[in-house]
């Protein structure tokens, strides 16, 4: 076995290899850019090189640079990781010629497989069912927009050489067809330096259903079962499960030998995963083969009790597959769910900030977290925005599910906008407790999921209120006496002679919030917030509030910090998140607002397309410019018919969330 390997990545995965690296007594050297100088998997490694500036392309990309960090080091392999260069085929043979081991598969099988194009005429003569579609070399726009009309719409435009989501794009007419190809080639380009498209029907209301195999060196191949991945945003997925449900074991044993077979097809070693496209009859369709480790393996490494890192630090030391296919079961149920610093009330865009405060669920037999950060961390624009894989496995669906709801309950992040409301009601919700899973699932149940919850902002505004009151801000010059039984000694606003009344104006969002708190007797108080008025008594110890309102018990915490002369607050109550902050004293500085003819950027992230400039008359939905930040575009577009009469940026400019883009007159509706 190895005594030293290189890990080729950053961030979970990263932290992932070592955590097996090191149950098996193998050292480990970690590479990180400018950005990631002080990342948990620098620490937790063995040794760190440092290869670079912080954009990928200047780091992790850089091929030669790693090589030579293996070589300085005497690490013997290289583990790529997912994403970065872990289906580079030119990385592979770079690895062979500088006799170090790549932890992955043979550059014959990345290269068959990298093409999806290729891909799909190998996978025809391997008996691999196929959907229709135009794989060929001719990739003139009018060729490919041809070979759509001929299909019929809807289809999928996908970069041959992509993943992840990027460079995808659903056409659903004709008439969309060039805007969305120029955005997938864009794509596609930037995150793969091949702009090569193909294009496929879309099969609507199927399933995304993936089998993880593993073949070695000896001519052994298993099969590890299938993960269903179908609820995605933006193509990218983000809850999984194994099993996949509803599926019967001879449709199991279909689809496992059918990726056999495209494994087979293409010699492959290592760890693999083929996608396939499932519809309600039973039919499945190959999508793709990923010639690596994928982010959701641990959900297959729950039910089937395997360590697949572990796997593959084997198969590349030529040792034959641990297990056979009659070895392999599957125990129970696994789901994971990706935590994510995105908004999906706006999208799902990425969101970029410090997490100055990170708690997560304690890890136990049924609760696995998988993570490459820690509190006081940075996100930022550079990378994926996951914080977390959070994985958990229960006896069966429903026991996971629950369990599942409850740790997302237990995680409490601020600093940067989560996804974790999301998908908490996304566990919960009929349709997917019930396995009625689709690729479009969010769209289809849009409404529940993104459904108005019920009205608890007076609630949310009494706890903060009364939080408030009992625990005056650090800066305050005011400080309680050392006697504990002096009227002075208080701090929730009591008064000699007068009524204690204290009043704040609370921001969420753009909208203010006026609070009253009245004492009536120690500990007991009126709190009057959002219009409605409370009877409570409440008590503060540190981060944690007790307290009733109108006779409804309440145990919340609030995690604070100061900012820009204000309290910074977020509570935690129940499943209620809600953050908000103290409006500042007004000490006469210039508070002009945009008047709402400027474009904000919707996130941290760098212009890469520029389709306006100052003068330019635009019709309503003209793409005015395109960001992009952690591997998303996002177009910004003309709401109505107007002119452009001001760009601040150029392509390629780095450009803060909020920061105007450009500014924008409106035609005259009489024009």
């Amino acid at each position: 076995m190895f005594h030293k390997i290189l890990i080729a990545n950053r961030g979970e995965i990263a932290c992932r290899v070592i955590r097996t690296a090191k149950h098996l007594g193998i050292n480990t050297v970690a590479v990180f850019s400018d950005a990631d100088r002080d990342a948990l998997h620098v620490t937790l490694a063995d040794e760190a090189v440092h290869i670079g500036g912080s954009a990928p392309t200047d780091s992790y990309l850089q091929m030669q640079r790693i090589i030579d960090a293996a070589k300085t080091t005497g690490s013997q392999a290289i583990h790529p990781g997912y994403g970065f260069l872990s289906e580079n085929a030119a990385f592979c043979e770079l690895c062979a010629a500088n006799e170090l081991v790549f932890i992955g598969p043979p550059v014959n099988a990345i290269e068959a497989m990298g093409s999806k194009a290729a891909a799909k005429q190998i996978m025809q003569h391997a008996d691999v069912p196929l959907l229709p579609g135009y794989h060929g070399d001719d990739q003139d726009a009018a060729k490919l927009q041809q070979a759509a009309d001929a299909m019929g719409y809807p289809v999928l435009l996908k970069a041959v050489a992509g993943g992840g989501g990027k460079g995808m794009r659903q056409v659903h007419e004709a008439g969309e067809f060039t805007e969305a190809l120029a955005a997938a080639k864009r794509e596609a380009q930037a995150g793969f330096g091949n702009d090569d498209m193909l294009v496929e029907k879309y099969l609507e209301h199927a399933r995304h259903v993936e089998v993880q195999v593993f073949c070695d060196s000896h001519g052994n191949g298993v099969y590890l079962f299938e993960r269903d991945c179908s609820v995605q945003r933006r193509h990218q997925k983000i809850i999984e499960e194994a099993p996949a449900p509803n599926l019967s074991n001879s449709l199991r044993q279909k689809m496992g030998e059918a990726a056999l077979r495209a494994a087979s097809a293409v010699g492959y070693v290592g760890a693999g995963t083929v996608e396939f496209l499932l519809d309600a009859g039973g039919g499945f369709y190959f999508m793709e083969m990923n010639t690596r480790l994928q982010v959701e393996h641990p959900v297959t490494e729950m039910i089937t009790g395997t360590d697949l890192v572990a796997w593959q630090l084997q198969v590349a030391n030529g040792d034959p597959l641990p297990q056979s296919q009659e070895e392999l079961t599957i125990t129970g149920h696994a789901l994971e769910a990706r935590i994510y610093a995105e908004n999906p009330e706006n999208d799902f865009l990425p969101a970029a900030g410090s997490l100055w405060r990170l708690q997560q669920p304690e890890q136990n037999a049924h609760i696995r977290i998988d993570t490459g950060v820690i509190e006081g961390d940075d996100i930022g624009v550079f990378y994926d925005p996951m914080i977390a894989k959070l994985i958990v496995w229960g006896e069966n669906r429903e026991i996971a599910l629950r369990r599942m709801h409850q740790a997302l309950n237990q995680y409490r992040i601020a600093g940067v906008i989560t996804n974790i409301d999301f998908l908490k009601r996304l566990v919960i919700n009929d349709a997917f407790k019930a396995a009625e899973l689709r690729t479009d699932f969010i769209e289809q149940h849009h409404p529940s999921l993104f459904a108005s919850s019920p009205n608890t902002l007076p609630t949310a505004l009494a706890q903060l209120a009364l939080y408030l009151i009992l625990t005056p801000s650090h800066a305050s010059p005011r400080k309680p006496t050392a006697d504990p039984t002096s009227p002075w000694h208080s701090q929730d606003a009591w008064r000699m002679n007068a009524p204690s009344q204290w009043q704040a104006i609370l921001l969420a969002g753009a909208d203010e919030h006026r609070v009253t708190v009245s004492r009536t007797a120690p500990g007991n108080y009126d709190v009057v917030a959002a219009g409605e008025t409370f009877r409570a008594t409440a008590d503060a110890v540190g981060e944690r509030l007790e307290c009733t309102l109108n006779g409804h018990r309440h145990t919340a915490e609030v995690f604070e910090r100061g900012h820009n002369g204000s309290r910074e607050l977020l509570l935690f109550s129940g499943a209620q998140t809600f953050a908000c902050h103290t409006k500042p004293l007004d000490l006469g500085a210039d508070t002009n607002v945009a008047n709402g003819t400027g474009f904000k950027a919707p996130m941290n992230g760098t212009v890469v397309a520029l389709f306006a400039e100052p003068g330019q008359q635009v019709d309503a939905g003209t793409t005015l410019a395109i960001m992009e930040a952690m591997k998303m575009e996002h177009a910004i577009k003309a709401p109505t018919a107007g002119t452009v009469t001001d760009v601040f940026y150029a392509i390629g400019d780095l450009v803060d969330g909020g920061a105007d883009l450009l500014t924008f007159e409106a035609a005259d509706a009489t024009d």
